[in-house]
């Protein structure tokens, strides 16, 4: 009985907890398809598309999300190598070195965006360089390589060092040691750290705001029209989004799911050579 009702419980807060997240986006994409010129699925007035229509004709609107692609282009090529460098560099230190530089990098996710934002544009104009997206890039990284940082620090706690004493034992250089060994291990930080910094940008608002100079991202843009008053098609946007989101995770986990598979196929026909070299060994002594 305890059990049963322990299960209810959880059931009931697994649903609130979805009907939280995923509330909002529904009331959000719905909004996207209701023939309102408010951006709400309530009152509901029928089934439109004019919204999309209004979306691919708002150049605005095309020319900003442009601009926020590259912007994050630019942050993951850069974000992704500063962090995992620092992830390095922290992982082969000790003592009050290793916890100095890790506070060091994690202070930029504690900072509040627009002090990033402020701070970045004033020290750069000091250097009379002029606002624009290459300083929207630049304050992006300096908290961004932090999540990085943390992704591929994670997994190197999982790493065995042995591999890369034996490396080197065998003479293999620093380099060789870094690109085929310890490398292979952290892909899969690596490439979710890149999505993280990626997604991180798309949604900056407060660094972006104050370094852009005359440029627009789409959160400005979005943040804009907020003011002014803002037609569904912002609402049209978000559904295209969701939809990409959704499919990119689903597309992530087959392939997630298809090397697990490989992997454990691989691990079988490991043990069964195993077994049958055993095997082979035992008859060989009986013999």
């Amino acid at each position: 009985m305890k059990t049963s009702a322990s299960r209810l419980l959880l059931n009931f807060y697994l649903f609130v907890f979805f009907a939280f997240m995923l509330a909002p986006l529904a009331i959000m994409g719905g909004g996207a398809l209701n023939d309102s010129r408010f951006p709400s699925v309530y009152p509901w007035k029928g089934f439109t598309d004019r919204w999309f229509i209004d979306l691919w004709n708002d150049q605005r609107m095309w020319d900003s999300s442009f601009n926020t692609l590259m912007v994050a282009l630019a942050v993951v090529i850069l974000a992704v190598p500063i962090g995992t460098a620092g992830a390095i560099v922290i992982n082969s230190l000790q003592g009050r070195a290793r916890s100095f530089l890790y506070g060091m990098m994690v202070a930029p996710i504690l900072t509040p965006g627009a002090v990033i934002g402020i701070s970045t544009l004033l020290f750069w104009n000091e250097l009379n360089v002029p606002a624009g997206l290459h300083l929207s890039v630049l304050g992006q990284v300096a908290y961004i390589s932090a999540y990085v940082m943390l992704l591929v620090f994670a997994r190197l706690q999982s790493f065995d060092r042995d591999l890369e004493e034996a490396a080197l034992d065998l003479g293999a250089s620093h380099w060789q040691v870094i690109r085929r060994i310890v490398a292979p291990h952290l892909y899969p930080a690596i490439g979710a750290s890149a999505l993280v910094a990626f997604f991180q940008s798309l949604e900056n608002y407060n660094v972006t705001l104050f370094t852009r100079g005359n440029s627009v991202t789409l959160t400005v843009y979005v943040g804009s029209k907020l003011r002014t008053g803002f037609t569904p098609t912002i609402n049209a946007m978000a559904l295209i989004l969701i939809v990409i989101t959704i499919f990119g995770a689903v597309v992530y986990e087959i392939l997630r799911r298809r090397e697990a598979r490989y992997n454990d196929y691989l691990d079988m026909m490991a043990q069964r050579a195993e077994r049958e070299a055993l095997a082979q060994k035992l008859g060989t002594v009986r013999g």
